[in-house]
């Protein structure tokens, strides 16, 4: 959906421009959700959803075989968009690629245009895969990454002001099976025309003049940030009844009172993981709306559900306890809970979205990673720039990725790191302060917007 928003952006900003959203649909699931937008196509921005006739993976691996054999129908249907003999044909003026479907480069090659890349995920993880890329293409001797994992050492990042744990690293580096995946994707991102990350200047200044000082030997970097997918719809009538009371709930508490635990759409627990949870939040005593869902053995074949009778699974005695501050809920709306006076704090998965939508309501975070990039998220927002509070300095673990033996985080932990997040006004202000700088950045004249009018004029200087 943060790609739709971007095509939506660039039509806004330049009248000239026609886009053609391509996408690759990778389950059923996704062909169904996304073939909705190809009702919303408009003159200028069409949706078309591309589906190959092999079977598609049924979980997630490194390799981008899929997409590869996904190329000849992109490329037929460029083709067909771009058909000279039809009248008013539009000239065709580059390709954007998602950082997952760096693949379709070579079909940007083929029709002679030049390709940009659309990265979803931070300007400092950007940073930190280019440098991994680098490193691994200039040892001699490849080393056992997976080593890594208790080492107390620290590497030097080029788009961080300090000194980054490699305990930090997230799984992808240390895994064997990914980390020629992501090396691969990394240096393909180097062969774009430029790329377009979803940041602010002000929020990561650092990363952003690494990756714009030519040094690096990356293509430019445009920080069109913060595309936000700001509206939540109820998945079904049941779900838009359970959505108001919540909404309503919230309404009653005195302002920035409430934190908020919600951790993405394959954020799930464990029996044991959720009665820690549970526990903290009853010792802490502060009042609390929690989105709570079982863990999955396959996040990518089954995505978390709710528990079936969580008065078996928490603490006897806890929705008693707990029933006049806090509730326990399954699918939460998160962009409407996040903007209401209510919130004091959000305890996240830490996924860039997520960050993102925080920062843009002006609600501070604390990071528990489970996946992917997000350790990194958690150390640049806390230790980088302040952002974020810290519930546990390590984790192990990845959800996603084939490493589901997630480490049990304590009550104590947690208690703790919610207790700074609801109690550390420095933190808070911060917040604030970056929120009013996103806000800015995409009015007349702010960075974003100024980023987005010269990555539309690189693109009309090609024509």
């Amino acid at each position: 959906m943060v790609t739709v928003e971007m095509a939506e952006r660039l039509i806004d900003q330049n009248n000239r421009l026609s886009i053609t959203v391509i996408i690759l649909s990778f389950n059923s699931k996704t062909t169904s959700m996304m073939a909705s937008l190809t009702t919303t196509s408009k003159d200028r921005l069409r949706y078309e959803v591309v589906t190959g006739e092999d079977q598609q993976p049924a979980e997630l691996k490194a390799t981008d075989s899929h997409v590869q054999s996904l190329k000849p129908i992109v490329r037929k249907a460029v083709a067909k968009l771009v058909d000279p003999s039809q009248p008013d044909s539009p000239r065709l003026a580059g390709f954007v690629v998602d950082m997952y479907c760096t693949s379709m480069i070579d079909v940007a090659d083929e029709f002679g245009v030049s390709s940009y890349l659309f990265y979803t995920c931070n300007a400092g993880f950007l940073g930190l895969l280019l440098h991994m890329q680098l490193m691994h293409d200039a040892a001699e001797e490849k080393y056992d990454m997976s080593e890594l994992e208790d080492s107390d050492a620290e590497l030097v990042v080029p788009s961080l002001t300090r000194p980054y744990p490699l305990k930090c690293l997230p799984y992808i580096f240390k895994s064997k099976e990914w980390l020629p995946f992501f090396v691969t994707q990394a240096r393909r991102f180097r062969e774009t025309k430029g790329i377009l990350v979803n940041t602010v200047d002000e929020l990561e200044p650092h990363a952003l003049k690494f990756l714009s000082n030519g040094e690096s030997d990356t293509p430019p970097a445009y920080s069109v940030g913060p595309l936000l997918h700001l509206r939540n719809e109820a998945r079904d009538s049941v779900a838009e009844k359970k959505q108001w009371e919540i909404l309503e709930w919230l309404d009653e508490q005195p302002a920035r009172s409430v934190v908020f635990l919600c951790f993405g759409s394959m954020g799930g627990f464990s029996e044991e993981q959720a009665r820690e949870i549970a526990t903290a939040l009853e010792r802490g005593g502060h009042r609390f709306l929690w989105s709570l869902r079982r863990a999955s053995p396959n996040v990518m074949k089954e995505p978390p559900e709710e528990f079936t009778n969580l008065e078996e699974i928490l603490p006897e005695g806890f929705f008693d306890r707990t029933k006049e501050r806090g509730k326990v809920i399954g699918w939460a709306p998160q962009v409407t809970i996040l903007e209401k006076p209510a919130m004091g704090g959000f305890v996240s998965h830490g996924g860039w979205n997520s960050t993102l939508e925080s920062l843009w309501f002006g609600v501070p975070t604390a990071i528990w990673p489970l996946y992917v990039e997000q350790k990194f998220n958690a150390f640049e927002m806390v230790d980088e720039l302040g952002l974020s509070v810290e519930i546990k300095r390590y984790w192990r673990g990845d959800l996603l990725l084939g490493r589901s033996e997630m480490e049990i985080v304590t009550a104590e932990e947690i208690e703790r790191g919610i207790r700074c997040l609801m109690e550390q006004d420095s933190v808070r202000k911060r917040v604030k302060d970056m929120s009013e700088k996103c806000h800015v950045a995409l009015m007349d004249g702010g960075s974003s917007r100024i980023a987005l009018q010269k990555f539309i004029q690189d693109i009309r200087d090609n024509l």
